[in-house]
């Protein structure tokens, strides 16, 4: 993981507007959303893993499921998850026919090998221009 400077830090907006600004320029939303913090991921790469742009924020006046929540940008940082490539060789097993068919409902995603991988420094020049214009983005 890799933090990057942004003036975007410590500023605060309404989380549906950060939704609708981020949303058209690439951001997902990313997995992991607590009731008091979550984070908006941009795919840089899906090359020996996946390299993500991570914008973290957290609730200032409520919980992220409330509407006209108000949250405050962190950091954003790049990170690198490489996955394990064949089958799972981690996977929760179930007895029985249901809870086979429940696992496989449920668990059909690989662990990462590695969840914080190291991050190529070919990445960093993209990462820095998704910086920009973040910051044009959303601090006009």
């Amino acid at each position: 993981m890799i933090t990057l400077r942004s003036a975007v830090e410590g500023k605060q907006f309404k989380l549906k507007e950060l939704e609708d600004k981020l949303k058209p320029l690439g951001y997902a939303i990313g997995g992991g959303w607590e009731y008091d913090h979550g984070c908006f991921d941009y795919k840089i790469d899906e090359e020996e893993g996946y390299t993500f742009l991570r914008l973290p924020f957290k609730a200032v006046d409520g919980e992220l499921d409330q509407r006209g929540v108000t949250v405050e940008i962190g950091t954003p940082f790049v990170l690198n998850h490489v996955y394990q490539e064949g089958l799972d060789d981690n996977p929760d097993v179930f007895n029985g026919l249901v809870g086979m068919n429940l696992n496989s409902s449920f668990n059909q995603f690989q662990e990462p090998v590695d969840k914080d991988s190291n991050v190529d420094p070919k990445y960093m020049p993209t990462a820095q221009s998704l910086i920009q214009e973040l910051e044009l983005t959303l601090l006009d």
